[in-house]
């Protein structure tokens, strides 16, 4: 290799143990000391999950807004979301519609709605974002984003002509909802959402029956809940005149429905969301070896997380991908786009001293990788 090479980190997070930047610090160690005058570029990355905002954050700069909103039982709470630079937002509906906001014993998807993440989008869009991503996981609701679109404006009415709060009781009470009161700022942005499931709005494999039960539903709040699911994709339907029981809109508990019919967003995958919001394709323009990762790895790993977006961003451009994790399964073993796949895992030890040697064993890894790599070039030399 006639000039230094060049490498990009760009690693998930290891769950409770070790940060993006963590690891980015400790891949760039081991590649200095084997390859002296290299140059590395960190990248944390995420899926659409659990710190999706830090994560952009951190790769693009910006600044993190808090605001005060409702949280799923209308109870105000203090959530945060990103402002990239150029105008961009991105938001995690968890932050302020999400199953870790409740207590044991509040889990009940009839009474919860997604109206505070309607504000933060709002709050953003009044803040002076176009371009809104909203991250999908981690609901506590199931309204059908009821609660998000009336909190832009829109107004769900029942048979009489009342306005409704949007809970997820609410959609078998709907009658119709008038559009025209949305925020004039929704026309001038465009919007997006992280969604890696492909889940439809109502039936067997739709957001009540999967996914209520999750929420704290019994099979019969279940029932209940998809069949007033149905009523408010009829709703839907007669409003905008196309239907909107489609993959990906059962997300959230059918928030993916109402920001495509509401937003004109379509679903997409979060990793390659990420990778598009921080650049990604032009870091790989002049690298040579691309290092991700993540805690575990298994079968699940091929199917739209951070391993498997960044592999198959590198495969198209050429640049080859290594994964060092923290362990991996029999599954993981064959991952398309990843030329190898280091566990930092080294002996049989119970997962409390894994996790509490997570660094030392993440160094360990990182040595193994690079002292190969060296070896490697002196073989093609």
């Amino acid at each position: 290799m006639e000039r230094a090479p060049r490498f990009v980190f760009a690693s998930d997070s290891l769950k409770g143990t070790l940060s993006s930047a963590d690891a980015a610090r400790l891949l760039g160690g081991a590649a200095e000391r084997h390859f002296p005058g290299c140059s590395w570029v960190a990248v944390p990355m995420a899926d659409g999950g659990e710190g999706t905002v830090d994560a952009l954050l951190a790769a693009c700069g910006g600044e993190k807004i808090r605001a005060v909103v409702e949280d799923p039982l209308s109870r105000p709470v203090e959530a945060s979301y990103a402002m990239l630079p150029g105008g961009r937002a991105v938001i995690e509906m968890a932050a302020a519609s999400g199953l870790t906001l409740l207590a044991p014993g509040e889990h009940d998807p009839r009474l919860t709605s997604t109206y505070g993440t309607g504000q933060l989008v709002l709050d953003a869009l009044e803040r002076g974002a176009r371009d809104v991503t909203v991250a999908l996981g981690g609901s506590a609701t199931n309204d059908g984003g009821m609660g998000l679109v009336r909190a832009l404006g829109a107004r769900p009415l029942d048979a009489e002509g009342i306005e409704l709060a949007g809970t997820g009781a609410d959609l078998g009470r709907v009658a119709r909802v008038e559009p025209s009161g949305l925020s004039p700022l929704v026309a001038g942005a465009s919007f997006h959402t992280m969604c890696d499931v492909d889940n439809p709005l109502v039936g067997p494999e739709g957001a009540s029956l999967v996914f209520g039960p999750q929420k704290g539903a019994s099979p019969e709040i279940a029932r209940e809940l998809d069949d007033g699911m149905r009523n408010w994709a009829h709703v839907l339907e007669e409003t905008f005149d196309r239907s909107f029981n489609v993959p990906g809109a059962g997300a959230a508990g059918g928030l993916g429905a109402a920001c495509l019919a509401f937003l004109g967003a379509e679903p997409v995958s979060g990793i390659a969301r990420v990778l598009d919001l921080v650049g990604f394709d032009a870091l790989l323009s002049e690298a040579d070896l691309c290092v991700t990762g993540e805690g575990h790895a298994d079968a699940q790993t091929a199917h739209g997380k951070v391993v498997s977006g960044v592999a198959a961003a590198c495969a198209r451009a050429g640049v080859p991908c290594v994964a060092v994790v923290g362990g991996m399964s029999a599954g993981a073993a064959a991952m398309p786009g990843v030329a190898a796949m280091l566990p930092a895992t080294i002996d049989a030890m119970p997962l409390e001293e894994t996790l509490a040697r997570a660094e030392e064993l993440y160094a360990l890894a990182a040595e193994r990788l690079f002292s190969l790599l060296e070896l490697g070039a002196m073989l093609v030399d």
